[in-house]
Formats: structure tokens, sequence, C-alpha cells
């Protein structure tokens, strides 16, 4: 199973879940995804993740499942991998989420769904107690970055998950352009045929 981590003010309806969703339709696999709309609260969102890997752990304890993260995704994959035991995918991730999120706070958007909703200092504090200070297995992460990302700087990530496998890719920005170039190693890379 992939669990899929969306970013900040993005949804389950982004252009990777749609194309990820879509690739493993393709191979039969429709029903090893799972991506729900994360609430703001980074407590609340760790919650409902931490549900869903139970419930996976139950059905399938011989098959932990993936957790596949983008930005702030990536930043709660690398959490969430830590306390499970998980591998993950990482994608263009925050690296200091609360620091690189400080600037956003207020009302926002959700860039797919409209909806409204406040990006509070509590927030902010949530993420600071999700940070991870090191690594245990680097070779459990795969690291995905785009050169190009206007976003977040790529840079960060690469020094962050030293000794993980690392694709750094010229161009391209925080959406991750060349995302479907890499959905079949992805599906793999989870174990998934």
């Amino acid at each position: 199973m992939i669990i899929y981590l969306h970013g900040f003010r993005s949804a389950p309806a982004s252009h990777k879940v749609r194309a990820l969703a879509a690739r493993m339709a393709e191979r039969g696999l429709a029903e090893q995804l799972w991506c729900e709309q994360l609430p703001p609260s980074p407590a609340a969102a760790m919650t409902l993740v931490e549900a869903r890997i139970a419930l996976q752990r139950t059905r399938a304890p011989q098959q932990p499942p993936t957790l596949v993260g983008s930005s702030l995704g990536g930043y709660y994959a690398t959490w969430l991998a830590e306390r499970h035991g998980l591998q993950a995918v990482l994608v263009n991730p925050a690296v200091v989420a609360a620091l690189s999120l400080e600037p956003w706070l207020g009302w926002q958007s959700n860039l797919y769904t409209g909806e409204r909703f406040e990006l509070t200092r509590d927030h902010l504090a949530e993420l600071r107690a999700l940070e991870v200070p090191t690594l245990s297995d680097p070779q459990r992460y795969w690291l995905l970055v785009e050169r190009g990302d206007e976003v977040l700087d790529y840079r960060a990530a690469v020094a962050r998950y030293a000794g993980a496998r690392q694709t750094v890719l010229d161009g391209g920005d925080h959406s991750f352009t060349r995302w479907s170039d890499y959905l079949d190693d992805i599906i793999h890379f989870a174990g998934l045929q």
C-alpha cells in the first residue's frame, strides 16, 4: 500500500495524486493507494494517518505501507517513517516546516478545494514537535528533488537526507515536473507489482 501525503494548501485532487492513482489503476493496484485530505492541524493530520497505518498493519501485517510525501507531506512522511519504521519517498520535501510556513500565518485557501483555513502559531508549534533530529536508517528513504524548486531549497533536502537514495534533477519546479517519469519506480519501491 502507498499512503500519499499531500503538501500545504494541496489536496487529493492534485496532479501528482491523480497521476499516481491513474498509473496504479492501470496496473490493477487502485485499492493499494490511500490519500485523504489532511486537516490543517499537523497533530490532527498525524492522528488521521496513524489510524490508517494501524489499519493497514492489521489487514496486512507482512506488507507495511510505503509513505509518499510531497513538500509538507514529505516532512510528515519523515516523522511517520521514523515513528513506525516505514520507508518513504520524499518529493521536494520541506526540511524545517515550521520555518518554511511561518510567512504563511493567517487565512489560506486550498488550491484545489477552495476551502478556507487558518494557519496558526499553534500549528507551527505542532510542526516543531514533529521535527526528526536524525534519520535512524537513511536507506529507507528515497529523495526526489528538482534544482529549480522555487519554494524550497533543494540543497537543504539533499543534506538532510544524506545516505538516502537520491534523485536530483536539473530544472523543474516545486511541483516536481518529472513526476510521471517516476511513477513505476515509486510503485516498485513500495514493493507493489
